[in-house]
């Protein structure tokens, strides 16, 4: 199973916090990261999308379909995202844009076995896969590598 976790672009400060829009660097970073992912990403992958507008905006870059889920949203539990998307028996790829510290700590659960506060740099895609009864990173691209 791969599960590829993408941290929503720099977005403007502001409230409510729900309807913060990316900055045009985080514009920039989207684009960026979209380009790269978008040739890689597997056939049939979900997306799944935090309903906060910067998260939206995100994914758009991306110009595929995806569906707005409130379990990838802002006060999304890292345990709760692994068992809803099925890691890592699920037989297609997944895609989250979501936020931090989940994200970090989605990551730090599935590599090394316990929650941490992993940092995630705005903008950027980690990309794990499950092989052979391990988790391994795949993948790892800050906007400024794209």
């Amino acid at each position: 199973m791969d599960l590829i976790l993408w941290r929503h672009a720099e977005a403007e400060d502001g409230s409510p916090d729900s309807a913060r829009k990316l900055t045009k660097h985080g514009r920039d970073q989207a684009r960026r990261i979209a380009a790269w992912l978008k040739p890689r990403l597997p056939k049939r992958c979900e997306v799944l999308v935090s309903p906060a507008a910067r998260a939206q905006e995100t994914a758009s870059a991306l110009g595929v379909r995806f569906a707005t889920s409130a379990v990838v949203g802002t006060n999304a539990i890292a345990t709760e995202i692994i068992a809803a998307i099925g890691w890592p028996t699920r037989s297609k790829a997944v895609l989250i844009v979501g936020h931090q510290p989940t994200l970090g700590r989605v990551a730090a659960t599935l590599l090394s076995g316990s929650e941490a506060d992993w940092h995630f740099a705005k903008g950027a895609v980690w990309w794990l896969r499950h092989v052979d009864g391990e988790t391994r990173l795949f993948a790892a691209v800050h906007p400024k590598l794209a």
